[in-house]
């Protein structure tokens, strides 16, 4: 796997930002841009499992959230992979890997950083639509700014 790192410049205060990522009709706006369909099962809780699942192709991951400090940060250990709409295992491609959000809030103006483990043979794909999502979070975040 390879690190990949992103951010983008929001204005909108970390709050804003925190809701059009986690709650479940604006993740799964933005989050189709990395994968389509995706949509997140369980409580974003640290401590908690949670699946991220495509109700496309029905392959997911699940994660643990190993740390949660709201408004500000979270991170996710990815654990089984699975198929099927999370009901069988498949490769272990994201076992292992983590995925971190951090937001910080100057002047109203928030930066999202995103920093993810990429399984080798997806870095290209991940290159080119985690900018998109993070385009799209930008503009559902200052709507509701």
């Amino acid at each position: 796997m390879q690190v990949v790192q992103f951010e983008i410049r929001i204005k909108a205060k970390k709050e804003a930002v925190w809701k059009t990522l986690w709650e479940d009709k604006s993740f799964r706006d933005w989050s189709s841009n990395i994968d389509e369909g995706t949509y997140m099962l369980g409580e974003l809780l640290e401590g908690n499992e949670v699946q991220f699942l495509s109700s496309v192709n029905g392959y997911g991951v699940t994660s643990l959230v190993e740390k949660l400090e709201e408004y500000d940060y979270v991170k996710f250990i990815h654990g089984a992979d699975t198929q099927d709409s999370g009901n069988a295992l498949r490769d272990k491609e994201w076992t292992g890997g983590t995925e971190t959000y951090s937001l910080k809030e100057e002047n109203g103006v928030t930066t999202l950083t995103l920093t993810t483990d990429v399984p080798d043979e997806m870095i290209d794909l991940f290159n080119e639509r985690i900018p998109k999502a993070l385009d799209r979070i930008k503009v559902l975040s200052e709507l509701i700014a």
